[in-house]
């Protein structure tokens, strides 16, 4: 990792509060949240079902608003952009991986692959070359005329790793990428995302109940009830070899 890489900020949110409901039925769900995501780094965010994890990463991508507080991205201010802008900026700096894969049935994995570059109207025939490239990194070359159906569940989530980075987004969502999958596929999609998808000018975030793939994670925080209860980082994991970090 580069120096350049340690200094730079990706993400920050700075008190950032979120309710939902109004009167009497109001419900703070996270409480003056105080992070900071940095580029070059992998970013565990674990905690039990119902701590705010799914909130919080939806307020940094923009796909929520903060009932109070403030997340940049890379120095940009969400609160500074208006919806328009915030969406443009969200359609090019920010990949997801789900689940579920949300996969087209109907789509080759080339043309799964190539939807954010149609989305940015670039031409078809340039897009899903360009899909074949991501593939081919992520070792799914000999697989990129395959329909979803016909691929495994680690394939299939290595396809939606493939569309999260092929327009080279500068921060990376993955919530709950290895919970469909086997110990084994789960290890292979994480060393997959540490050797393809962190980069010095890249913020990885991986939000996960599964204890299995904690030792892939920079930087673990841990959440519960809407805050951030600890931030640990690799090199304080392994200086404590005993310590365990429990998730429900």
């Amino acid at each position: 990792m580069s120096d350049a890489s340690i200094n730079s900020i990706g993400v920050e949110c700075r008190r950032v509060v979120k309710e939902f409901g109004d009167g009497e039925t109001r419900l703070r769900v996270l409480h003056d949240i105080d992070l900071q995501v940095l580029a070059g780094e992998m970013t565990l965010l674990v905690g039990p079902s119902g701590c705010g994890k799914t909130t919080l990463i939806s307020i940094i991508a923009g796909l929520l608003d903060p009932t109070a507080g403030e997340v940049s991205l890379f120095g940009v201010e969400q609160s500074r952009l208006s919806r328009r802008a915030l969406v443009a900026y969200r359609a090019k700096n920010i990949g997801f991986v789900f689940q579920q894969y949300n996969l087209l049935p109907a789509l080759t994995a080339a043309e799964n692959v190539s939807i954010p570059l149609l989305i940015g109207n670039m031409p078809r025939k340039q897009a899903v070359e360009r899909a074949r490239q991501v593939l081919a990194e992520v070792g799914l070359a000999n697989r990129a005329d395959s329909y979803p159906s016909q691929l495994s569940g680690g394939q299939q989530q290595r396809v939606a790793i493939a569309r999260a980075l092929v327009h080279e987004p500068r921060l990376l969502v993955c919530d709950e990428p290895t919970a469909a999958l086997d110990a084994h596929s789960g290890q292979t999609v994480m060393e997959l995302l540490c050797r393809v998808a962190v980069q010095p000018d890249r913020s990885v975030i991986v939000v996960t109940h599964d204890s299995r793939v904690f030792s892939y994670g920079d930087r673990i925080v841990s959440m519960a009830d809407g805050r951030i209860e600890r931030v640990e980082t690799k090199g304080e994991r392994q200086s404590k070899p005993g310590q365990v970090v429990h998730v429900a």
